[in-house]
Order: structure tokens, then sequence, then C-alpha cells
């Protein structure tokens, strides 16, 4: 199996020192950059599978790299960042980013959260056993991955996909916050509620018409989310 590459972007050389040995002791390959422009250049540059990205850099900040990468990259970003407001964190997943963690961290953890994110980019062969979705002009080739609304094709991050194969595969049933979030990011993150606020609202931005008035992904107050095919 092809070594996958993760592009660390962090201006402590402490830091990179440190991310660098652990993941190459784990199989991967690494490259690095030491502020934001260094970065976008790295992404251009360089195949990517995933990018762990510091937020306080010089020149350009992570906040502004993570926009411009979503601009046309789906690839997987973590946000690794000193800075664990609330807001700060809910910011980055606004823009794109597919994790946020606070430093200080545990290696274990962050190797938990890469697995994570690797995983939402799936494997054709653990598709699910039905072959497509379609409802309302939204389709969905879950052998592809690949989304369509009125057969427009719609580029989702692995992240938001793997979302919305989740709602979609157990249409007409109603999942609690728990349940999607165990199910789609892990045991891990069972109490990260605004993960799933913000990825539900990135979803609604891309498919729906009328994001305010959904059609596809129904809220259930204080329950959880689903994806309803009766009308």
């Amino acid at each position: 199996m092809e070594k996958k590459q993760i592009l660390i972007v962090d201006d402590d050389p402490a830091i990179l020192r440190l991310l660098s040995t652990n993941l190459k002791a784990r199989g991967y390959e690494v490259i690095t950059a030491t502020d934001g422009e260094e970065s976008l250049e790295a992404v251009q540059r360089d195949f990517v599978d995933l990018i762990i990205l510091d937020l306080m850099m010089p020149r350009v900040d992570g906040v502004e790299v993570c926009r411009r990468i979503r601009e046309w990259s789906s690839v997987p970003i973590i946000i690794l960042s000193a800075r664990g407001d609330e807001k700060d964190k809910v910011k980055c997943l606004e823009l794109g980013a597919d994790d946020y963690l606070t430093k200080p961290f545990g290696i274990a953890e962050l190797i938990a959260r890469i697995k994570t994110a690797f995983r939402h980019r799936g494997d054709p062969a653990v598709a699910p056993a039905q072959s497509n979705f379609n409802f309302d002009g939204l389709e969905i080739n879950f052998a592809k991955r690949r989304v369509t609304v009125d057969g427009h094709e719609v580029t989702l991050t692995p992240t938001e996909y793997s979302l919305l194969q989740h709602l979609a595969v157990n249409s007409d049933k109603v999942l609690t916050h728990s349940m999607l979030l165990q199910s789609v990011w892990g045991n891990e993150y069972s109490s990260e509620k605004e993960y799933l606020r913000v990825f539900v609202g990135r979803l609604r931005r891309k498919l729906e018409p009328d994001p305010k008035s959904p059609k596809y992904i129904q809220t259930i107050p204080g329950v959880g989310y689903h994806l309803s095919t009766v009308r």
C-alpha cells in the first residue's frame, strides 16, 4: 500500500520535530511548512493526503490558509492550535476544516483523529449494500461517492460525504446527535455537538435550494436529524 503523505504546518520547530518523528514512525510520509504562504505552495506542488494546520503563523494565518484551500481542494484538514475558544473552533469548521485539536495534545489522540479523517475518505469496497440513493433531485452513487442535485455534481469533503451517506443509508430514521457523532466521527466525539451543527449547515449550503428551509436534511429539535423521503 502506498504511504499517505501528511503536510504539517507550524512555525514552532519543536512541534514540527515531534509530529514528524511520530508520524514517520507510524508509516506516514511527512512534509513540513513553517508559515501559511509556504503551506499553500506545498499543497499546490505536492500530492498531500492530509494537512495538520496551526492557526497562529506568520505571513498567512491558518484561518486564511484553510479558506483558500477549500476554494479548490477537499483534502482533510486538522486544525492544531493553542486557541481553544469554541468560537475559534466553530469558525474553522465552518470554513471547511474537518477537525480541531487544542494544544497541548496527546500523540495518541492526534493519530486517532488522523485515522478518522482517512476513514471518511472511504473505500469503494465497503460502500453501502444499496448502490444509489435518489430522492427529489438528490442522487448519491455510493460506489463512486458521487453526489448530484438536479443533475449537477456537488463537491463534498470526505467528512461531509460521510455524514450525508450515513443519513441517506438510514433515511426516514431519526438519528440522535450522539448516534451521528459516534457513527461518523467516533466514540470520542460523542459530546461534540458543534461539529454536527456545523457540518449539517455545510451540507445544507451545498445541497439545499434554500438552506434556511431544507427539504432534505430535517432537524428534530433537541433530538437530532433525519433525511426524510416522505412528503
